[in-house]
This record gives C-alpha cells, structure tokens and sequence, in this order.
C-alpha cells in the first residue's frame, strides 16, 4: 500500500464480508487491494461508458416506434 493511501470505513454485508475474506485468503491479496481493484474496475467501466455516450452524441434520436418500422421494413421482425 502507498505511504498516501487513505483509510476508510466500510459496512458490507455479512456473506459479502465472508466471501471477500475467503478470496483474500485464496488469492493471497489483501482485501484492500481486492477493494481497490474493484473500484478502480467499476470507475473504468463508468469512463468506458462516458465516452461510448459521447460518441454517440451526434447520432440522430430514434424513437421506439420508428425503430420498429424500420426493422419490419427490413425484413428483421
């Protein structure tokens, strides 16, 4: 752990507590590292998502029922 890392307080829920112990034990990793990874792997996925909305910014609004249409227009339902 870094010499600037930060304590926090975390309530899990009791089987989640157990199961996170029982990884760390049968990965050999601590369950702070297990944390941080899966906060770093959640914020990643949130940025993977800002960005695939950004890039479809400029895309044009379809609405539910036009895209019916044009799927039935293209043989597809």
């Amino acid at each position: 752990m870094s010499e600037t890392a930060k304590r926090s307080t975390i309530y899990f829920e009791p089987r989640l507590h157990a199961a996170l112990r029982l990884k760390s034990v049968h990965s050999h990793r601590s369950v702070s590292e297990l944390v941080n990874d899966a906060v770093r792997n959640a914020l990643a996925e949130d940025q993977e998502d800002l960005a695939a909305f950004e890039d479809r910014a400029a895309e044009p609004l379809l609405t539910y029922e036009e895209l019916l249409n044009d799927l039935k227009a293209h043989g597809q339902i």
